[in-house]
């Protein structure tokens, strides 16, 4: 069963050697840079909440769920108002058994207890030709809005 666990001294390492498979790699920040990015937000008094994903006590993806920005007055309503689903990989060896869905499952549902305050919705993000993203999101209940974050196409969740 999927569960979350705090990242600590215990288990960053494992998770920072995590990695999906070669052809998707630039479709996911590794993740030595996204506790970076965390810190970062963080520290600037931003919204970040990272989380490794077990399967049982087996290390299997690592996840990053985030709300609002932090000083970028040109975000759209939605990316300030709203959690974004900012990161989420699972290791290529645990791909293809379903965890992603578990995960997914896992992560609005501890969402729904907001821990950064109340939203409406769950945002993401992905590259146009991430297309095994684009479907999994789809089948799950993302819908693209016609937002851009930067290069990548907007999908939106309502809770």
């Amino acid at each position: 069963m999927i569960n979350f666990k705090e990242i600590t001294n215990a288990n960053i390492w494992k998770v920072c050697t995590l990695e999906p498979f070669e052809e998707q790699k630039d479709f996911v920040a590794e993740n030595i840079q996204s506790l970076a990015e965390a810190y970062a937000t963080r520290n600037e008094g931003g919204n970040a909440l990272l989380l490794a994903v077990y399967n049982d006590e087996t290390l299997v993806g690592f996840i990053m769920i985030g709300k609002g920005t932090v000083g970028n007055e040109k975000e759209s309503e939605l990316i300030k108002k709203n959690y974004s689903l900012w990161r989420l990989m699972i290791d290529k060896k645990y791909q293809g058994k379903g965890f992603g869905r578990q995960t997914l499952d896992a992560a609005m549902a501890l969402i729904r207890t907001y821990p950064f305050g109340k939203a409406d919705k769950v945002w993401l993000s992905y590259e146009p030709e991430n297309v095994r993203a684009r479907e999994i999101y789809r089948k799950y209940g993302f819908v693209e809005n016609g937002e851009m974050c930067g290069n990548e196409i907007i999908a939106v969740y309502d809770l």
